[in-house]
């Protein structure tokens, strides 16, 4: 590992769920020893806003909190939820509106309600100036349609948790995103690390999507924000460099996508 001084930055990490635990000085604690000093937390639906919120309070310096609905707690009810998560938009600094985007993967009958939630989501974006912060699961097809129809300058962010083919990747890139890429990409027979091979790391950010997607050695386990330094790590084998480059650029990266 190098000694070079950097940072690493988790742009997706649900750490909030240990809101007001001990947990969650103990995980963060394991983030600093391991100079994770920068994580960005989406929320899901409304309830989970004040864990959110609550988190961000405790760690000003190292949290930072984006606000939107989750394309699987897309229900029936999900105009009043957008209400609640607009409301809370008017009255708390965020970074980004995420998670939102489109899972056929879990529930395909919400398609056209995913669809409806996401254009709201994004208009807001667009009128607040921030970047989204995109779930796609078995959806690349339907999600590039939406982006091509909601596409112009107002339009950027992040495709978080990665993991499609090097076509789909320079397609995202081309409509303006950068690609989050987390444990999967340690995974020996996911074809990711093929494709972060060909993509220039200016594409690219780092994040773990914790307590999900656990990155090798820890596979099938509770993932934690800790283990973003193998998924660097992995990374720059890829690359062929050190983690403190792979670190360096994508941190410049997340501070360019989400301004701080």
């Amino acid at each position: 590992m190098s000694t070079e001084s950097y940072i690493l930055t988790d742009t997706h990490t649900h750490i909030y769920y240990q809101a007001n635990t001990p947990q969650l000085e103990e995980q963060l604690a394991r983030c600093f020893a391991k100079k994770i000093e920068r994580l960005f937390l989406p929320n899901v639906e409304a309830a989970s806003i004040s864990q959110v919120m609550a988190t961000v309070a405790a760690y000003p310096e190292h949290c930072f909190p984006m606000l939107g609905l989750h394309p699987c707690s897309v229900k029936e009810n999900y105009l009043e939820e957008l209400q609640q998560i607009e409301k809370a938009l008017a009255t708390h600094k965020v970074y980004a509106i995420g998670e939102i985007g489109l899972d056929l993967y879990w529930d395909k009958t919400t398609l056209e309600l995913q669809r409806e939630a996401f254009r709201i989501q994004v208009s807001w974006a667009k009128s607040l100036a921030l970047p989204i912060d995109i779930h796609c699961r078995e959806a690349f097809d339907e999600l590039f349609l939406l982006l091509e129809e909601l596409k112009d300058d107002k339009l950027f962010g992040v495709l978080h948790c990665f993991t499609g083919n090097l076509e789909q990747a320079k397609k995202a890139i081309d409509l303006g995103f950068a690609l989050g890429i987390g444990g999967v990409v340690t995974f020996k027979k996911s074809g990711l690390d093929a494709v972060v091979k060909e993509i220039d790391l200016q594409h690219i950010v780092l994040e773990t999507d914790a307590p999900y997607l656990a990155p090798s050695p820890f596979r099938g386990k509770e993932n934690e924000s800790s283990y973003l330094h193998y998924i660097a790590e992995k990374v720059a084998d890829i690359k062929e460099t050190d983690i403190a480059q792979v670190a360096n650029i994508t941190t410049a990266n997340s501070k360019r996508i989400f301004g701080i």
